[in-house]
């Protein structure tokens, strides 16, 4: 996520999907990264996407689910939506355990994202405390400006702290569910030591 795990307010989600309608296009919520909105927002999912004809989540990414993602929308919606599927050769057969997993994440992983945002602000302000350069992250994403990312890429992950150059001078670090507190000490640590 380029945008650096931005929520956007209700007014600008808003006046988007208006702007598509005022236009006659459908407007789609790319919900990648939907929950981490809701639990740092406090507003509700079905709000956030009130204005949307279509809504894609992911299962997968903060969630933690194996793989998956669904389209969501109305009965006219879907409809097109297989049939554009069907022509482009998408679609799984015995999916079910696929299901589960998603669904199992719908059911005990949401809420639970605050923990991952919370470990951020932590890495973020521990960060911060090294003399780095890094953003208020509002989720999980944090973004660190220094001199040559690809290089400090590479020198963390020698020392096992995974992190991605997103430009030349811009690294992204993510919280997630398999970083816990002591994955953050050690990613400080690490850091530390590079300093």
């Amino acid at each position: 996520n380029r945008g650096g795990g931005t929520v956007h307010p209700l007014e600008t989600l808003d006046r988007l999907s208006g702007a598509a309608r005022s236009r006659g296009m459908a407007a789609h919520l790319d919900g990648a990264r939907a929950f981490n909105a809701v639990i740092a927002s406090g507003v509700p999912l079905a709000r956030r996407a009130r204005g949307f004809d279509t809504v894609s989540f992911c299962f997968s990414k903060g969630l933690g689910a194996p793989v998956g993602s669904v389209l969501c929308g109305s009965k006219a919606h879907m409809s097109a939506a297989r049939r554009v599927r069907k022509r482009l050769g998408g679609g799984m057969r015995q999916a079910g355990i696929l299901a589960a997993g998603a669904l199992h994440a719908l059911e005990h992983h949401v809420d639970r994202l605050a923990e991952d945002h919370a470990r951020a602000r932590t890495l973020a302000s521990g960060l911060r405390a090294l003399g780095y350069t890094v953003t208020d992250p509002p989720t999980n994403l944090i973004f660190l400006e220094t001199p040559d990312a690809p290089a400090l890429q590479e020198r963390l992950g020698a020392q096992g702290v995974l992190c991605f150059a997103t430009g030349p001078g811009r690294l992204r670090l993510v919280t997630h569910l398999d970083v816990g507190d002591a994955a953050i000490t050690e990613a400080l640590g690490a850091f530390a030591a590079l300093r």
